[in-house]
């Protein structure tokens, strides 16, 4: 299966086949020098695979974890590419998940005002989400994602394959992603997870999600307007996630919680049951004030009110400015003090 995401000059193939990781350089035109960006939690033979199809690679691997997405990492990184000898004729592939892809992107955005990025994706997460639309990002004082530039791949490869080595807590990590799209876009897919065995329909929820990130991409480059759909579930996760001393939530898990306050009671309860079959958590016991502090301080808060994505319809959404008291008022639905 093939997507293309169509931004003009910056336009790019999505190619979504089993067993692209072993033709990975006949499927791209990368000429130059690579480098390839990984975490020591991505298997050690995926980057080795890629690196083989290249004359002159490199691999980088970084520590797993939200920890490695900092300044320091990234300044490393553009020391080694200067150490190589690294120009803008060369090239960065991001291996791995969210971390790798949002590292590896802002590294590629910013070494020598740019180079050519190529994303390989290898969890769910990252497959329907993160590696596509350019967003690239590190982390600065316990706040996610706030130093970064908007930067697209020259090509997105995705190998459902490479699945098979992820445990089954992270692909239903990444599939809270995918159900999240489906209740602001695409009811057909949400009904999916509803009623259908949901590996053996692995290749048909990473093609829909995809397909919703794609065309939203395409419409809002730079999230000023309908890419704010996509942080539907994000204003109270991102909060979760973000709270001080919080350990072993992963991010999907996070903006499950997010998403069941941000519903409607008649689509609340359509969803747990969905979020419990992927074994997703829909409450947690965490400090309240600490999450609202998290929320005040997210880079989408304007004036002391946020654009929040509710959905009252599966399949189509609403956005509205709330307050953080608004917000605040909501966190009870999932919040156990």
């Amino acid at each position: 299966m093939k997507t293309r995401v169509n931004l003009g000059a910056d336009s790019y193939d999505i190619i979504i086949e089993r067993g692209s990781i072993n033709k990975f350089a006949d499927l791209v035109n990368i000429k130059g020098k690579v480098l390839i960006v990984t975490d020591s939690g991505v298997p050690k033979k995926y980057s080795d695979c890629l690196a083989s199809q290249f004359d002159e690679s490199f691999v980088y691997t970084v520590p797993e974890g939200e920890q490695s997405k900092s300044l320091n990492r990234f300044g490393e990184i553009q020391s080694f590419l200067l150490e190589k000898g690294f120009t803008r004729k060369d090239s960065v592939i991001a291996c791995g998940g969210g971390v790798p892809g949002d590292l590896a992107g802002f590294v590629s955005a910013c070494f020598m005002r740019g180079i050519d990025l190529y994303n390989f994706p290898t969890t769910v997460l990252s497959q329907v989400d993160s590696s596509i639309g350019g967003k690239t990002a590190v982390d600065l004082d316990g706040i996610k994602n706030i130093v970064g530039a908007f930067h697209q791949p020259k090509a997105v490869i995705i190998d459902p394959d490479v699945l098979s080595s992820l445990p089954t807590r992270q692909i239903s990590n990444g599939l809270a992603e995918a159900v999240k799209m489906s209740l602001t876009s695409d009811s057909e897919l949400f009904e999916i997870f509803e009623t259908k065995d949901i590996l053996q329909n692995i290749d048909e929820i990473l093609f829909r999600a995809i397909e919703i990130k794609r065309k939203v991409v395409e419409r809002d480059v730079k999230e000023s307007g309908l890419r704010m759909i996509l942080n539907f579930g994000h204003t109270i996760g991102h909060g979760i996630e973000s709270e001080e001393g919080l350990h072993g939530l992963y991010h999907g898990e996070c903006v499950a919680l997010g998403m069941i306050p941000m519903c409607s009671e008649s689509v609340r309860s359509r969803l747990v049951p969905v979020l419990k079959k992927l074994n997703l958590p829909t409450e947690i016991s965490i400090d309240t004030e600490k999450v609202i502090s998290a929320v005040i301080h997210d880079k989408k808060m304007r004036d002391s009110t946020v654009n929040a994505v509710l959905v009252n319809n599966i399949g189509s959404y609403e956005i509205r400015k709330m307050t953080v008291n608004e917000i605040a008022q909501k966190l009870p639905l999932v919040v156990k003090e």
